[in-house]
C-alpha cells in the first residue's frame, strides 16, 4: 500500500501530540519508544523513521510545550488588563492539578528538563524570559513576574504531591490568596497600589 506524500509528516505530528500528553502524565524518561508508538497505532520500529533518538523527540516535546504555555499565559496587546490574574486562577486550579496531560509541562517535566541537554534548557529559558517580560510589563514589576512564575509552578508541584483532595485544594487556594494579597496582579498604577497598601 502506497501512502500519500503527507503521511510521514502527519504521523510525526501525531506522535508529537501524543508524546506531549503521555510525557506530562507519566513522565518521559519512564515511557518507552514502543509505548509512544503504540499510542498512535504503530510499532516501536517505526519510531526512528520520524526522530533520530528519543532525546530528539523530548526536545521537540519541550519546545512545543513551552511555546504553547507561553502563548496562553503571556497574552498579547488585545488581552484584558486582568489577563495575568485570569490565567493564574486557571493555572492554580484543581483541574490543572488533576490533569497534567492537558496543562503546563514545567510542573510535570521540570526534573527531566533539568537533566536534559543544554539545547532543551536553553529553549525553556528563552520561553520563560519571554513570559517574565510580558508579565513584568503588565504588572510593572520584573521581580514579581519571576516570583509569580515560580509560585505557580511550585504550588502545582506540591498540589500533585499530596493524596487528599482537601490538602490539594488548600495549597492551591492559599497560593491564589497569597498572590492576590501581594497586590502583584492589581492592574492599577504602582502609585495607587502603594496608597491602597498603606
Amino acid at each position: 500500500m502506497r501512502y500519500p506524500s503527507s503521511h510521514k509528516e502527519e504521523t510525526r505530528k501525531k506522535l508529537l501530540v501524543s508524546a506531549r500528553a503521555i510525557a506530562k502524565k507519566g513522565g518521559f524518561g519512564t515511557t518507552g519508544v514502543d509505548e509512544l508508538m503504540a499510542s498512535i497505532g504503530l510499532t516501536g520500529g517505526a519510531f526512528y523513521g520520524h526522530f533520530p533518538s528519543k532525546e530528539a523527540l523530548f526536545g521537540e516535546v519541550v519546545a512545543a510545550e513551552i511555546a504553547n504555555s507561553g502563548e496562553m499565559l503571556a497574552g498579547d496587546e488585545n488581552s484584558p488588563p486582568d489577563h495575568v490574574a485570569q490565567r493564574l486562577r486557571s493555572y492554580l486550579s484543581s483541574y490543572h492539578a488533576l490533569h497534567p496531560e492537558t496543562g503546563c509541562a514545567l510542573p510535570a517535566l521540570g526534573p527531566e528538563i533539568a537533566r536534559a541537554d543544554p539545547g532543551v534548557k536553553a529553549t525553556v529559558e528563552h520561553g520563560l524570559k519571554q513570559l517574565q517580560k510580558s508579565w513584568a510589563s503588565r504588572i510593572g514589576n520584573p521581580d514579581a513576574a519571576w516570583a509569580l512564575i515560580a509560585q505557580c509552578v511550585g504550588a502545582l508541584v506540591l498540589a500533585r504531591c499530596v493524596e487528599s483532595e482537601r490538602t490539594r485544594k488548600d495549597i492551591l487556594a492559599s497560593s491564589r490568596r497569597f498572590i492576590d494579597e501581594t497586590h502583584a496582579l492589581d492592574p492599577a498604577p504602582a502609585s495607587r497600589r502603594k496608597r491602597v497598601a498603606q
